[in-house]
Protein backbone atom coordinates (compact mmCIF):
# COMPACT_ATOMS: atom_id res chain seq x y z
CA UNK A 1 0.00 0.00 0.00
CA UNK A 2 1.10 3.59 -0.59
CA UNK A 3 0.53 5.88 2.47
CA UNK A 4 -0.24 9.98 1.93
CA UNK A 5 2.95 10.90 3.70
CA UNK A 6 1.86 14.33 6.14
CA UNK A 7 3.82 15.83 9.36
CA UNK A 8 1.60 15.36 12.22
CA UNK A 9 -1.08 13.86 10.99
CA UNK A 10 -4.13 14.73 12.59
CA UNK A 11 -5.72 11.29 11.78
CA UNK A 12 -2.70 9.43 13.85
CA UNK A 13 -4.33 11.76 17.33
CA UNK A 14 -7.93 10.61 16.27
CA UNK A 15 -6.99 7.11 16.06
CA UNK A 16 -4.98 7.17 18.93
CA UNK A 17 -8.14 8.74 20.79
CA UNK A 18 -10.51 6.11 19.86
CA UNK A 19 -7.68 2.80 20.92
CA UNK A 20 -7.85 1.39 24.17
CA UNK A 21 -4.61 1.64 26.00
CA UNK A 22 -2.46 -1.58 25.81
CA UNK A 23 -4.52 -2.84 23.01
CA UNK A 24 -3.62 -5.73 20.17
CA UNK A 25 -3.57 -3.49 16.91
CA UNK A 26 -3.23 -4.73 13.39
CA UNK A 27 -2.08 -2.03 10.68
CA UNK A 28 -2.93 -2.90 7.11
CA UNK A 29 -0.90 -0.68 4.69
CA UNK A 30 1.23 0.34 7.41
CA UNK A 31 3.54 1.38 5.04
CA UNK A 32 7.21 2.18 7.51
CA UNK A 33 5.29 1.49 10.88
CA UNK A 34 4.86 5.28 11.75
CA UNK A 35 1.03 4.57 13.09
CA UNK A 36 2.14 1.53 15.27
CA UNK A 37 4.75 3.36 16.76
CA UNK A 38 2.47 6.66 17.29
CA UNK A 39 0.21 4.18 19.13
CA UNK A 40 3.33 1.77 21.43
CA UNK A 41 4.07 5.74 22.43
CA UNK A 42 0.57 6.52 22.81
CA UNK A 43 -1.26 3.36 24.12
CA UNK A 44 1.22 0.96 24.64
CA UNK A 45 -0.24 -0.62 22.38
CA UNK A 46 1.07 -4.21 20.99
CA UNK A 47 0.98 -4.36 16.95
CA UNK A 48 1.77 -5.72 13.80
CA UNK A 49 1.50 -4.18 10.85
CA UNK A 50 1.27 -5.71 7.09
CA UNK A 51 3.13 -4.31 3.52
CA UNK A 52 3.38 -5.78 0.58
CA UNK A 53 6.10 -3.06 -0.53
CA UNK A 54 9.51 -4.75 0.05
CA UNK A 55 11.26 -0.97 1.08
CA UNK A 56 8.84 -0.48 3.64
CA UNK A 57 8.75 -3.93 4.78
CA UNK A 58 12.48 -2.83 5.20
CA UNK A 59 11.89 0.42 7.44
CA UNK A 60 9.64 -1.37 9.84
CA UNK A 61 12.34 -3.76 10.22
CA UNK A 62 14.78 -0.77 10.78
CA UNK A 63 11.64 1.16 12.86
CA UNK A 64 11.71 -2.14 15.15
CA UNK A 65 7.98 -2.62 13.79
CA UNK A 66 6.53 -6.27 13.66
CA UNK A 67 5.62 -6.77 10.23
CA UNK A 68 3.99 -9.43 7.66
CA UNK A 69 4.68 -9.11 3.99
CA UNK A 70 1.75 -9.78 1.68
CA UNK A 71 -1.11 -8.47 -0.49
CA UNK A 72 -3.77 -7.23 1.46
CA UNK A 73 -6.61 -8.07 -1.78
CA UNK A 74 -5.84 -11.74 -0.75
CA UNK A 75 -7.43 -11.02 2.50
CA UNK A 76 -6.35 -11.93 5.65
CA UNK A 77 -6.42 -15.65 5.70
CA UNK A 78 -3.88 -17.59 8.65
CA UNK A 79 -5.55 -14.39 11.32
CA UNK A 80 -7.60 -16.08 13.49
CA UNK A 81 -10.83 -14.35 14.20
CA UNK A 82 -11.45 -11.64 16.40
CA UNK A 83 -7.30 -11.89 17.33
CA UNK A 84 -7.00 -8.31 17.64
CA UNK A 85 -8.72 -5.42 19.11
CA UNK A 86 -8.31 -2.89 16.27
CA UNK A 87 -7.70 -3.69 12.71
CA UNK A 88 -6.90 0.05 11.02
CA UNK A 89 -6.14 1.05 7.63
CA UNK A 90 -5.51 4.24 7.98
CA UNK A 91 -5.64 6.62 4.09
CA UNK A 92 -5.22 3.11 2.70
CA UNK A 93 -8.86 2.16 1.99
CA UNK A 94 -8.93 3.88 -1.63
CA UNK A 95 -6.07 1.87 -3.03
CA UNK A 96 -7.66 -1.20 -2.32
CA UNK A 97 -9.84 -3.54 -5.47
CA UNK A 98 -11.42 -5.48 -2.57
CA UNK A 99 -13.02 -2.71 -0.63
CA UNK A 100 -16.28 -4.96 0.77
CA UNK A 101 -13.71 -8.31 1.52
CA UNK A 102 -11.21 -6.44 3.27
CA UNK A 103 -13.71 -4.28 5.20
CA UNK A 104 -15.44 -8.16 5.78
CA UNK A 105 -12.03 -9.33 6.89
CA UNK A 106 -11.19 -5.95 9.47
CA UNK A 107 -14.21 -6.99 11.44
CA UNK A 108 -13.76 -10.55 11.23
CA UNK A 109 -9.77 -10.68 12.68
CA UNK A 110 -10.65 -7.68 14.60
CA UNK A 111 -13.56 -6.88 17.45
CA UNK A 112 -13.47 -2.87 15.75
CA UNK A 113 -12.07 -1.30 12.19
CA UNK A 114 -11.10 2.04 11.81
CA UNK A 115 -10.38 3.59 9.04
CA UNK A 116 -9.42 6.86 7.27
CA UNK A 117 -9.34 8.33 3.48
CA UNK A 118 -9.59 11.00 1.55
CA UNK A 119 -13.10 12.33 0.89
CA UNK A 120 -14.08 12.58 -2.95
CA UNK A 121 -16.65 14.59 -1.88
CA UNK A 122 -14.63 17.59 -0.70
CA UNK A 123 -15.60 20.99 -2.12
CA UNK A 124 -12.41 21.69 -3.68
CA UNK A 125 -11.98 18.70 -5.43
CA UNK A 126 -15.81 19.71 -7.24
CA UNK A 127 -14.57 22.33 -8.17
CA UNK A 128 -11.15 20.96 -9.72
CA UNK A 129 -13.14 18.35 -11.61
CA UNK A 130 -15.85 21.44 -12.91
CA UNK A 131 -12.90 22.89 -13.80
CA UNK A 132 -11.95 20.27 -16.07
CA UNK A 133 -9.39 18.38 -13.97
CA UNK A 134 -8.64 15.47 -11.66
CA UNK A 135 -7.84 17.01 -7.93
CA UNK A 136 -4.62 17.44 -6.79
CA UNK A 137 -4.39 18.19 -2.98
CA UNK A 138 -2.95 17.56 0.53
CA UNK A 139 -4.77 14.56 0.56
CA UNK A 140 -4.55 13.54 -2.70
CA UNK A 141 -1.21 14.29 -3.62
CA UNK A 142 -0.48 12.60 -6.75
CA UNK A 143 -1.64 13.25 -11.00
CA UNK A 144 -4.11 11.08 -12.40
CA UNK A 145 -1.71 9.25 -14.24
CA UNK A 146 0.36 8.17 -11.04
CA UNK A 147 -2.14 7.61 -8.36
CA UNK A 148 -2.33 4.79 -6.17
CA UNK A 149 -5.91 5.26 -5.73
CA UNK A 150 -8.58 2.77 -7.63
CA UNK A 151 -11.26 3.65 -5.64
CA UNK A 152 -13.01 6.88 -5.64
CA UNK A 153 -15.75 7.73 -2.65
CA UNK A 154 -17.42 10.20 -0.89
CA UNK A 155 -17.89 10.09 3.25
CA UNK A 156 -21.70 9.21 1.95
CA UNK A 157 -20.95 6.59 -0.45
CA UNK A 158 -19.11 4.92 2.26
CA UNK A 159 -21.98 5.15 5.36
CA UNK A 160 -24.28 3.71 2.22
CA UNK A 161 -21.61 0.55 1.89
CA UNK A 162 -21.45 0.54 5.52
CA UNK A 163 -25.34 -0.12 6.42
CA UNK A 164 -25.51 -2.05 3.05
CA UNK A 165 -22.95 -4.44 4.84
CA UNK A 166 -24.48 -4.63 8.15
CA UNK A 167 -21.36 -2.22 9.21
CA UNK A 168 -22.32 -0.27 12.26
CA UNK A 169 -20.51 3.60 12.64
CA UNK A 170 -19.29 3.49 16.17
CA UNK A 171 -17.68 7.07 15.47
CA UNK A 172 -16.92 9.37 12.76
CA UNK A 173 -14.37 12.71 12.27
CA UNK A 174 -13.68 14.65 9.53
CA UNK A 175 -11.56 17.06 8.78
CA UNK A 176 -10.14 19.88 6.25
CA UNK A 177 -6.51 19.65 6.98
CA UNK A 178 -5.75 20.23 10.81
CA UNK A 179 -9.21 21.36 11.39
CA UNK A 180 -12.43 19.27 12.61
CA UNK A 181 -15.51 19.56 10.42
CA UNK A 182 -18.93 19.40 11.98
CA UNK A 183 -21.26 21.15 9.21
CA UNK A 184 -22.17 18.80 5.90
CA UNK A 185 -18.72 17.16 6.30
CA UNK A 186 -19.05 15.31 3.18
CA UNK A 187 -18.55 18.38 1.07
CA UNK A 188 -16.32 20.53 3.75
CA UNK A 189 -13.55 17.85 5.09
CA UNK A 190 -11.07 16.30 2.77
CA UNK A 191 -10.21 13.42 4.88
CA UNK A 192 -13.00 11.35 7.33
CA UNK A 193 -12.11 8.78 9.89
CA UNK A 194 -14.43 6.09 11.27
CA UNK A 195 -14.24 3.41 13.86
CA UNK A 196 -16.38 0.80 12.76
CA UNK A 197 -18.06 -2.51 14.69
CA UNK A 198 -20.42 -5.28 13.69
CA UNK A 199 -23.98 -4.52 13.73
CA UNK A 200 -26.30 -6.35 15.77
Amino acid sequence: MVKIGQQNRTDFDVIANWVREGARVLDLGCGDGELLQHLAATKHTHGYGVERDSAHVTACIANHINVLQFDLEQGLAGIEDGHFDYVIMSLSLQAVHNTEGILSEMLRVGREAVVSFPNFGYWRHRMAINEGHMPVSDSLPHQWYNTPNVRFFTMTDFEQLCEKRGIKVLERAAFDEDRAIDLDPNNFASVALYRLGRAG
